[in-house]
């Protein structure tokens, strides 16, 4: 180890650090408003990425049909809901949010795909498929139960993920991809060689922060966010319509998920389950965080990336082990400094 050596690995634990801070931003997101520990994030990152890489090949991935599909099964279940009471208005918005939307995507990805298609077209196709499934994915699944308990959301969200991990294999295959970076520019500064694609990682990141902290600050919707998640009762009594700001919180969340996999797959080869373990390394910054801090979380993040970093530079083998270990002391000190509650009796 020299300072070299040092610099490089630091430089490498801020670039994966920065990554790990969107993914963690999006799973507090999505818990502080529909109290779901979003275990699916990784599969945005490989969707959001695969369907980018794939795009830039000229083929159309499978994700844009799976849009369509869940979009109809998310209509039946709006049709059914109700059944009792069922008016055009809501049955022409319906069709248009859950029919029109996905198909026109559809309609737009095969029109414009192509080995040709500017990279900047197939990022947009990517987050406009990544978004329509994360919409549809909380209308599906986690909509019908969103005032049960945070266990049985937990169970939902596990469910989802290996179901659409396993859809990740059909529509991908077991090979690897990887996508085209999205600037070939490059500069040094003493031993340390940045790249376009490490400097849209940095400025995405900052730029998420801030936007993220407009939004819940400044905004009438992200105001009525922040209310959802303090008390969703009462945001129900006051008029906001919950439904929709957990629908907002799943279309951010996926959106963050596809950008972090546009930016990692020009670096370095993703397949189909390896959001799963990003989406881990996210969520332990999320724990540290508290689930409930972005400032924390982001930080914790960065800490991540950077253990993360020297760890594969004095044990590689135990990289994996030492970054989950880091979550253990956080749980014992919260468990601690928590306040002893009894058990309730039968």
């Amino acid at each position: 180890m020299n300072t070299t050596i040092m610099l490089f690995l630091l430089q490498d634990g801020i670039t994966n650090g920065a990554i790990y801070a969107l993914l963690g931003l999006a799973l507090v997101l999505v818990f502080a408003v529909t109290r779901v520990i979003l275990i699916p994030q990784g599969e945005f990152v490989t969707f959001g990425a695969l369907s980018y890489a794939m795009l830039a090949t000229g083929q159309v991935p499978g994700t844009a049909r799976l849009a369509v599909a869940m979009g109809v099964v998310a209509f039946g279940l709006d049709l059914y809901a109700a059944r009792r009471s069922l008016r055009f208005k809501l049955v022409v918005r319906s069709v248009l949010l859950n029919i029109v939307l996905p198909v026109a995507i559809l309609a737009l990805t095969y029109a414009l795909a192509g080995p040709k298609t500017p990279i900047a077209i197939n990022i947009a196709l990517s987050l406009l498929i990544v978004a329509a499934i994360g919409l549809f994915l909380y209308r599906i699944a986690f909509q019908p139960l969103a005032h049960t308990s945070v266990l049985v959301l937990l169970i939902a969200s596990v469910g989802c993920h290996l179901a659409l991990q396993g859809l990740g294999l059909v529509f991908f295959g077991a090979e690897g991809l990887r996508g085209p970076a999205l600037s070939n520019a490059a500069f040094t500064v003493g031993p340390l060689r940045f790249t376009g694609q490490s400097i849209a990682v940095y400025g995405l990141t900052v730029a998420f922060i801030i936007a993220l902290w407009l939004f819940f600050g400044f905004t009438l919707m992200g105001k009525a966010l922040r209310a959802t998640a303090v008390n969703r009762l009462g945001a129900r009594l006051v008029g906001i319509r919950t439904t929709l700001s957990g629908q907002i919180a799943f279309l951010l969340a996926s959106v963050i998920g596809a950008i972090s996999g546009i930016l990692i797959v020009p670096i370095t080869t993703l397949y189909y389950d390896t959001g799963f373990l990003i989406g881990l390394k996210g969520f332990i910054a999320a724990i540290i965080g508290g689930l409930v801090s972005y400032p924390l979380t982001a930080v914790a993040a960065l800490v991540v990336g950077s253990v993360e970093a020297f760890s594969s530079f004095y044990a590689s083998n135990f990289k994996e082990v030492i970054v989950f270990t880091l979550i253990l002391p956080v749980l014992v000190l919260r468990s601690l400094a928590a306040p002893a509650v009894e058990e309730e009796k039968d």
